[in-house]
């Protein structure tokens, strides 16, 4: 089921890619430093979060940004290796540590801009206390995630994981699991998707966003932010972080004017990290 999962993963990507390619034209984008700066995101917050500098920040900077949406975790990492991008900005970096590992790519990150605080919702309970035994949880299927997912329900009683379980951490890899949890691994995307099928669920936070969900009213737990390792970054395939144009973008999301955006915007379930 994980590997099916992922197949399917990396073959909507590479569609997705073909349409990405098409959007940026034939030029490469990150090594033509006189064009646009386009900048591949996830809808929410990555892509609000660049927007709101598009519209009111970029100009007055010289920056020409464009902000191209993707809803899966492979192809900004693809299309900013193959250059048809300049940068990206959805991920963290054990992700990226993972991923370059992988799949030989060799993307770096810039800087760090925020934290979405990943979450464990349900449509059938209020409370962990109120998860009956046997019940199914969603998490992400994407190594890292699955690791990040079952790290949050250990944290907060709901199992405990082996020793030196780490970033590759799977269900197998849980040492306790007293209320015999059943887990389901999905595509990360798909995870709020499947709230009304499963008990609960693991979402991260720019897909709980998308559908809808309010992390920080709504999350039965949500991960900690204080020395929490996944903050989200912008990044560029290596050899290109002294780009003027990363350099004004990376300035421009660790603005006050952004901390306040963030900040306002989502009321505490996205945190400037900065």
């Amino acid at each position: 089921m994980r590997n099916t999962a992922k197949f399917t993963t990396a073959a909507l990507a590479a569609g997705a890619l073909t349409l990405g390619l098409t959007a940026c034209g034939s030029g490469n984008a990150a090594t033509d430093t006189s064009g646009p700066l386009i900048v591949a995101a996830s809808p929410a917050p990555h892509a609000e979060i660049l927007n709101y500098v598009k519209d009111n920040l970029a100009k007055k900077a010289g920056l020409d940004l464009q902000v191209q949406e993707f809803t899966d975790y492979v192809t900004p990492n693809t299309a900013t290796q193959d250059g048809s991008v300049g940068a990206n900005y959805f991920q963290n970096q054990p992700y990226l540590d993972d991923f370059n590992k992988k799949n030989g790519t060799d993307i770096v990150p810039v800087v760090t801009v925020h934290l979405e605080p990943l979450g464990l919702y349900s449509n059938k309970v209020k409370s962990l206390d109120a998860l009956k035994s046997g019940a199914t949880v969603a998490v992400p299927n994407d190594t890292v995630n699955e690791a990040r997912a079952l790290k949050l329900l250990a944290a907060n009683g709901l199992i405990t994981l082996k020793d030196g379980a780490d970033n590759s951490a799977t269900p197998a890899d849980i040492a306790k699991n007293p209320k015999n949890l059943k887990f389901k691994e999905l595509e990360a995307a798909q995870t709020p998707r499947s709230l009304n099928d499963v008990d609960a669920a693991v979402v991260n936070g720019n897909y709980a966003l998308a559908a809808g969900l309010k992390p920080a009213d709504q999350a039965l737990v949500l991960e900690k932010a204080e020395n929490n390792p996944y903050g989200n970054f912008l990044a560029v395939k290596k050899g290109n972080e002294d780009d003027p144009r990363v350099q004004k973008l990376a300035k421009l999301l660790t603005s006050p004017e952004v901390k306040k955006f963030i900040a306002d915007k989502y009321a505490g379930s996205v945190v400037a990290s900065f």
